[in-house]
């Protein structure tokens, strides 16, 4: 409902949150040369976040070798502070490319990573495509960020 209600950005959100200086406002919990991490602030699971390039591409094929490199070596670093916070038993690491495949952002590419743990699609999920996510989001953002910046 919080979406829903709120009011739309301009443009793409994943150009414009890193320029503000929110990080925590705009749950960006990482920054390196190339990308960044940010939650989704609509998870699908508690600890649902996005690594994304700065570099504006709705492909792989516009991101150079160096952010391709950088996207992988901070992928490698989330799903390692994912495991020391959250202790999951497995992972959906993914990228939609375009409408078709899901992607909601079809104009910047961004790689999901969601964390799972063996019940944790309940029939709430089956039933009315509802999710019980455990913990507020901020909460979450705290814990992420102590794990991500030793």
């Amino acid at each position: 409902m919080g979406y829903i209600l709120s009011d739309k950005t301009e443009g793409c959100i994943f150009c414009e949150l890193p320029k503000q200086n929110n990080d925590r406002e705009n749950l960006i919990l990482y920054r390196s040369s190339h990308t960044f991490i940010i939650m989704n602030r609509y998870p699908y699971n508690n600890g649902h976040i996005m690594v994304v390039p700065y570099l504006h591409s709705p492909s792989l094929d516009g991101l150079n070798d160096e952010t391709m490199l950088d996207l992988m070596k901070v992928t490698r670093h989330a799903v390692s502070s994912l495991k020391k916070t959250f202790m999951p038993e497995g992972f959906n690491i993914g990228i939609n490319l375009g409408k078709v495949a899901g992607a909601g952002m079809e104009t910047h590419i961004h790689l999901h990573m969601v964390p799972r743990w063996a019940g944790d699609t309940s029939f709430m999920t089956v039933f009315d495509d509802v999710r019980v996510i455990p913990e507020h989001v901020l909460s979450t953002y705290d814990k992420l960020f102590a794990a991500l910046h030793p």
